[in-house]
């Protein structure tokens, strides 16, 4: 099968798009902005036309300007996203924000070890065919506790993690093989994102860590915050100095 390498810019590999309101946005680990090199990165895109072929078409998209990074990231996770203007086709098929579990999905889902995930990635910087689709994998969730996120923020899934799955939605849909006890679901959920594999002493251990979605939403509050302003310092006070008095004779 033919497949297509990502380049190190290629933002598609390792990206997902999100939308809400009428924003849109690219959501990633943060590590995968900041080892891009140069001002832009490309954005792959995927459209058929009238003869329902496939076709696809990398856009740049600015990331820097100079050096200052374009893209927000979380103040303590390996998280960042990034506005963008994308196609009105492809904005409306943007995975909506409400998709993204909350800080109380898992419990309200019942997910638990042993379930399992879907990842979409670009292991090895491979592509599923020319037309640029990446590679879905899957993986079952092996930690536990998984809440609350903010004493567990990230979880463990069982799969081999490969360069190129950095940044991928970790995600649920229906008919997943879950506990007979699980509440049944309703619509997709993206659980989180892949940040980065384990290992100990070099040797990966085939285990991926997978940073809860809350905190993608919590990036993504943070492009609509207004900027925080800065203070300048207060001026400092030069010490005067000592009057000098001629000695008496």
């Amino acid at each position: 099968m033919p497949i297509r390498p990502a380049r190190p810019e290629d933002l598609d590999a390792i990206a997902a798009i999100y939308g809400h309101h009428v924003r849109t946005g690219l959501g990633t680990a943060n590590h995968v902005f900041r080892d891009m090199p140069g001002e832009t990165a490309r954005l792959g895109y995927r459209f058929q036309d009238a003869g329902k072929t496939w076709h696809f078409s990398a856009q740049p998209v600015a990331i820097r300007a100079g050096a200052a990074p374009l893209w927000t990231r979380h103040p303590d996770r390996d998280v960042a996203v990034m506005s963008i203007e994308a196609p009105p086709e492809f904005a409306k098929a943007a995975i909506p924000l409400s998709w993204l579990a909350d800080e109380d999905a898992f419990e309200r889902d019942g997910v638990a070890p042993g379930d399992e995930m879907f990842v979409l990635g670009f292991p090895e910087g491979l592509a599923a065919n020319r037309q640029g689709f990446p590679i879905l994998r899957v993986g079952r969730v092996a930690s536990y506790p998984l809440t609350p996120v903010r004493e567990f923020p990230n979880f463990l899934l069982d799969f081999r993690v490969s360069a190129g799955n950095s940044g991928g939605p970790v995600f649920m849909t229906h008919g997943l093989r879950r506990a007979s006890d699980a509440p049944p679901q309703e619509e997709p959920f993206v659980a989180g994102i892949l940040t980065q594999q384990t290992s100990v002493g070099g040797e990966p251990l085939g285990l991926g860590v997978v940073i809860h979605a809350v905190f993608v939403r919590e990036a993504v509050a943070l492009l609509d915050a207004p900027p925080i302003p800065i203070k300048p310092p207060p001026p400092v006070e030069q010490p005067s100095a000592p009057a000098v008095t001629a000695p008496s004779r």
